[in-house]
């Protein structure tokens, strides 16, 4: 999957995203087929389906079909005691993520990071325009649903999404957490979301706790920096614990999102983090930055 674009669908056609136990596992059907010497077509032909039926296994666009699983792994010579390890962690692979209790109000371009964001090991992440959702007191959530196309569609949608907002937060406070790596421009710190002053206070306040955190790094890009590559646009880089599952970018648009991991995307995003992280506040900078904001307020 070097590249995936996930848009707007109609109301018949929507389905969950796929977990990340899917895509690890769909990726690792494609290497056992390569590996065995097959095409998709000759696997297809075993399965008495279409080749597209087996592309969309190996690409997590469907869920892994059981008997489909058992019948191309034992086409491709992996051993019985293997066979019943994959069909486990397949069966695991299918069911679904906490997040679809927010079916209603998550886009289906959305469910795809957050199954990503709660597997990874590393978050990467360039906002220039908001505190980044991870981070977010619930007014200031709030507030910033309530500016948005969110807000047009009335209170209790507004809430819902604040509430898988706030859920999503909770990877950051488990036993074993990703490490948040964010670079955030100034220009958040300095836009204001509420005519409530408390809103912001709170927010920094909430800023400057985190910065206390072992699995949590905040730089500021100052202005006074200059223009920087990633100027472009916000986006975020996971990495995982999985060796099959790779580096993944996301970058978000109006209706929808791309999802990027061929390695020359990935690492053309990923040098751009480096740099903007070399000229940005440090943390101790950063700091300073908070509380000069929160002052004013």
């Amino acid at each position: 999957m070097a590249y995936r674009r996930v848009g707007r669908r109609g109301v018949s056609e929507r389905r969950a995203a796929p977990t990340v136990g899917q895509v690890v596992l769909g990726r690792r059907l494609q290497e056992l087929r390569e590996t065995s010497g097959l095409r998709r077509e000759e696997a297809a032909r075993v399965l008495r389906v279409a080749p597209a039926t087996v592309r969309r296994m190996e690409t997590a666009e469907v869920a892994l079909k059981i008997p489909y699983v058992q019948v191309l792994l034992t086409t491709y010579g992996v051993a019985e005691t293997d066979v019943a390890a994959f069909v486990r962690l397949a069966e695991e692979a299918n069911r679904p993520g906490w997040w679809q209790r927010f079916h209603d109000v998550l886009p289906e371009w959305f469910s795809m990071y957050v199954s990503l964001e709660g597997a990874a090991r590393l978050i990467r992440q360039y906002e220039p325009h908001f505190v980044p959702g991870l981070l977010q007191t619930e007014d200031y959530a709030r507030a910033v649903m309530e500016a948005g196309t969110v807000g047009q569609a009335g209170a209790e949608t507004i809430e819902r999404h604040v509430s898988l907002r706030m859920a999503r937060q909770k990877l950051l406070a488990r036993e074993d957490p990703p490490h948040l790596w964010v670079v955030m421009d100034e220009t958040a710190l300095k836009r204001p979301v509420s005519i409530r002053s408390e809103v912001m206070r709170d927010q920094l306040d909430r800023l400057l706790e985190v910065t206390e955190k072992d699995h949590v790094t905040l730089q500021v890009a100052e202005f006074a920096a200059g223009p920087h590559p990633g100027t472009y646009g916000p986006f975020c880089l996971f990495r995982f614990g999985e060796p099959e599952l790779p580096d993944m970018v996301y970058s978000e648009y109006l209706t929808g999102a791309l999802y990027l991991d061929s390695r020359h995307e990935v690492s053309m995003h990923l040098e751009v983090l480096d740099h903007m992280a070399a000229h940005a506040a440090s943390a101790e900078r950063t700091r300073e930055i908070l509380r000069g904001y929160r002052d004013r307020y």
